[in-house]
C-alpha cells in the first residue's frame, strides 16, 4: 500500500468507491477473497486508488470488522492507494483513531451524517480525530449543511482545515438538477484550491465538474464494474475531448438511474455480483436486499456495462 504523503497532483484521477463483499450465510462476515477479486478487476481497468466508504456500508461495520478491513487495505501492493473512511459520529471516530494510527494511510475520509452539528464544533472534533489517528482527512461534502446551517461559517471552517493541512482533499457530492449551476461549489472554490476537490457523484455530473469547474478527477461507484470506461471519460476530459467523453458516459446512465431509484450502495452491491465480477453476498442491516424483481431488471443493465468495459479493456 502506498504510504507517502498526498500531493495536490494526486487528485488527478478516478477514485472507485467499491462495495465490500460479504459471505452469503448467517454470519454475513466479510469475504476477503471476493474483495481481492474485485480489486483485481478494478486494477485491470487502470484503477490504482480505492476509496472505501458508503458503498461498502462502513456506517454499519463493527469495530472488529473495521480493524480487519484496515489490515486488509494495508496489505495492498505498494503502487496502490487505499483510503478507508471513518465515523460518522465523534465517538465512533475516536474509537477508530487508535486502529488507524497503527498504519500510514495517506488519508482517511470522514463519513457525513445529519446529526446536530455546527461548523466550529465539527471542525474541533475532526481536528482531534486527525491528531489522534495521525492521518490527514478527506472531507465529504454531501449537502450544503454538512458543517451546520451557517453556510459561510462552514465553508470557512473547511478552508481553514485545508490551509492547516488537516484536510488534504474534498469529495464534493451535492446533487443538483443542473450540475453546471452550483453557487455553493463556486463559493467553496473561492476558498480552496480546486485541484484538491473531487467530483463525488459518479459519472453523471463528472464531465460538467471537470469542464466547467476545473476539478481534477471524480469518484465512481459504477466504475467499479467498468473501470476502463471511467478512465476513458477522465482521459477525454483532460484532453478537452468532451464529445467522446459524453459518448462513453452514456454507457453508465442506465445503471446510475437504477442506483438513484433504489439506493446507490445496495444496487452497486447487487450489480457487482450480477455482472459476474465478484460474489458480494449479503448486505448488512439497516439496509434491505433488492427484491427478486429488481435483480431481474438490474442484471442485464449490470452485465451490459461490464461487457462494454471488457470491449474497451481489450
Amino acid at each position: 500500500m502506498r504510504t507517502n504523503p498526498v500531493k495536490v497532483s494526486d487528485w488527478r484521477g478516478v477514485f472507485p468507491v467499491p462495495p465490500l463483499a460479504r459471505r452469503n450465510d448467517a454470519t454475513r462476515g466479510i469475504d476477503w477473497g471476493e474483495n481481492d477479486r474485485l480489486v483485481r478487476h478494478m486494477e485491470a481497468g487502470g484503477m490504482t486508488r480505492f476509496l472505501y466508504g458508503g458503498n461498502a456500508f462502513l456506517y454499519h461495520v463493527t469495530l472488529g470488522e473495521y480493524e480487519e478491513m484496515l489490515g486488509w487495505l494495508n496489505g495492498f501492493a505498494g503502487h496502490l492507494w487505499a483510503i478507508p473512511s471513518a465515523g460518522p459520529s465523534y465517538g465512533r471516530l475516536m474509537d477508530q483513531a487508535p486502529l488507524l494510527r497503527r498504519y500510514k494511510f495517506p488519508a482517511v475520509m470522514h463519513l457525513p451524517c445529519g446529526d446536530p452539528r455546527d461548523a466550529a464544533g465539527l471542525a474541533r472534533g475532526l481536528r482531534e480525530f486527525a491528531d489522534a489517528s495521525g492521518t490527514p482527512l478527506i472531507l465529504y461534502l454531501k449537502d450544503e449543511h454538512n458543517f451546520g446551517a451557517n453556510l459561510e461559517a462552514g465553508l470557512d471552517a473547511v478552508a481553514e482545515m485545508v490551509s492547516d493541512g488537516i484536510c488534504v482533499g474534498i469529495k464534493y457530492a451535492v446533487v443538483r438538477k443542473d450540475p453546471g449551476v452550483d453557487h455553493y461549489l463556486e463559493a467553496l472554490l473561492r476558498r480552496v484550491d480546486r485541484n484538491v476537490v473531487l467530483s463525488g457523484i459518479g459519472e453523471r455530473p463528472a464531465i460538467t465538474h471537470l469542464r466547467d469547474f476545473g476539478l481534477p478527477g471524480f469518484t465512481t461507484g459504477s466504475g467499479c464494474l467498468a473501470p476502463a470506461l471511467s478512465n476513458r471519460i477522465l482521459e477525454a476530459c483532460h484532453k478537452e475531448d468532451y464529445g467522446p467523453a459524453e459518448e462513453v458516459r452514456r454507457a453508465f446512465l442506465a445503471h446510475e438511474d437504477l442506483r438513484d431509484a433504489w439506493g446507490p450502495a445496495r444496487v452497486l452491491h447487487a450489480a457487482t455480483e450480477l455482472a459476474g465480477i465478484a460474489r458480494t453476498g449479503s448486505v448488512p442491516p439497516f439496509v434491505s436486499e433488492l427484491s427478486g424483481r429488481q435483480k431481474e431488471e438490474l442484471a442485464p443493465v449490470a452485465q451490459a456495462l461490464a461487457t462494454a468495459n471488457t470491449a474497451v479493456a481489450v
